[in-house]
């Protein structure tokens, strides 16, 4: 029995122990919860100018095109000793001559029947003058035998001749009446006659005014000034009507479509168009759209290290969009690059000649821009006067380079975020820092645009 009550005192030593440990032991320290600050770069949103514009890549054609086909037909016997393919060439070069010699003889074939209708036309004058003149003779005759036919009748009723001298009277009379009748008729067909000579002399002068058409057409001569583009024609070549001898193309003028994206395109003409701005486009009013709308254009050549630049002006936009990339043609067109041309310094804008085509608008003020990067969907984040984050609902205009123009919902002076928040939470503390670098390079951004 002894035996047992034994461990009731490592029992009680070890509940002494734990009541020594329980009652050292200090109470849990309780401290105040800390709120989180997250480092942030923001920006100081400024109103500055901004040149609306869009880009696009495109091939240079020229503006206008020349074919020299043939009108006349006949065998080559001259060919302009520099007419070759990219050969340069004024206005008004003879470049090909058809032998002139079978149009030489229709003129003279046709003027000599001019010549003959004319006399064939003086002869019927003199015919109708004497005709006339003899109808009067056979009408005095005509008089006197019918006056002597009356009388010969009163003398036959008299009994003072025959029968038969009245008849020989009757006859004489009737035989000077038919000579009256046919130089009547004669007069009455020389009119008509006259008008079928008239217009045989006209169908002759067509022919005439034809082989002299012709004969011109022998001259083939360069309309304006070109470069040639493809010659398919050789001395003593005979040339059919309708074949084409030499591609030529104007150098005048150069023709850039560059492909544009739509959206960019549209959100381009939405940002200039003014009020007044004509609704609807047709032939009247597509030029007084374009004049509203102030679009200038410039072409570039990235030529290495140097680019080069061509003055351009918006002329029209193409006809099609291409659904795969959803782009239009937009065509601008620059001048006289060959004129201002400079060997080894400036290069003219050549036919093939793969360029951008840069097309701005009317220059926006006092716009307020901000980077893509610190939109989210339509809100951007803002620090308030106490550090705290501020989400904030805006209306979003022009997009470009990388730049969103705001219409509303921020001032000049509010601090954007321009750092990633995630999350986000209104009220939030932020620890703010001032991106100078991105405010300097957005100012740059802006200033090229203007330029």
């Amino acid at each position: 029995m002894w035996r047992k009550l034994l461990i009731l005192p490592p029992i009680l030593l070890g509940a002494l122990v734990v009541w020594w440990f329980v009652g050292q032991r200090q109470p849990p320290q309780t401290t105040a919860p800390q709120e989180e600050i997250r480092n942030v770069r923001v920006i100081q949103a400024q109103r500055a100018d901004l040149t609306p514009s869009v880009s696009g890549f495109g091939t240079v054609q020229p503006a206008k095109t020349w074919q020299a086909v043939v009108q006349a037909a006949g065998e080559v016997e001259y060919k302009h000793p520099r007419l070759q393919r990219g050969a340069i060439m004024p206005a008004g070069t003879e470049i090909i001559r058809i032998s002139p010699r079978d149009y030489e003889l229709a003129i003279a074939q046709a003027e000599a029947n001019i010549s003959r209708a004319d006399a064939q036309i003086t002869e019927f004058d003199l015919t109708e003058e004497n005709t006339r003149a003899s109808l009067e003779i056979e009408r005095q005759a005509l008089t006197i035998s019918e006056r002597e036919l009356t009388r010969k009748q009163d003398l036959v009723r008299s009994g003072a001749t025959s029968r038969t001298v009245l008849d020989q009277e009757t006859r004489d009379t009737l035989v000077q009446r038919k000579k009256v009748q046919d130089l009547e008729n004669t007069l009455k067909l020389i009119p008509s006659q006259r008008a079928a000579l008239v217009e045989q002399k006209k169908l002759n002068q067509i022919e005439l005014d034809q082989a002299k058409l012709n004969l011109a057409r022998t001259r083939i001569v360069l309309p304006f000034d070109v470069r040639i583009s493809e010659v398919s024609v050789e001395i003593a070549q005979y040339a059919q009507v309708g074949s084409v001898l030499v591609n030529a193309d104007g150098i005048e003028t150069a023709e850039v479509e560059a492909q544009v994206p739509l959206a960019q395109f549209s959100a381009l003409a939405r940002a200039t168009a003014r009020d007044d701005t004509p609704i609807g486009i047709t032939p009247e009013t597509i030029g007084e759209v374009v004049k509203r709308l102030g679009f200038s254009a410039t072409i570039h050549l990235n030529a290495g290290k140097t680019e080069i630049v061509w003055p351009a002006r918006f002329s029209r936009v193409s006809d099609t969009i291409d659904l795969k990339t959803r782009s239009i043609g937009a065509i601008v067109a620059a001048e006289d690059t060959w004129k201002t041309a400079r060997p080894g310094q400036r290069p003219p804008l050549s036919k093939g000649m793969f360029v951008e085509v840069r097309i701005r608008a009317g220059k926006l003020q006092d716009q307020i821009v901000v980077p893509r990067s610190a939109l989210h969907g339509d809100t951007l984040y803002l620090a308030d006067k106490d550090n705290r984050l501020v989400i904030r609902a805006v209306e979003t205009g022009l997009t470009q380079d990388g730049n969103v123009v705001i219409r509303s919902g921020v001032e000049a002076g509010d601090r954007i975020v321009v750092s990633d928040l995630l999350p986000a939470i209104e009220g939030m503390l932020l620890r703010v820092t001032r991106d100078e670098n991105l405010e300097a390079e957005l100012r740059r951004q802006l200033s090229d645009d203007l330029k």
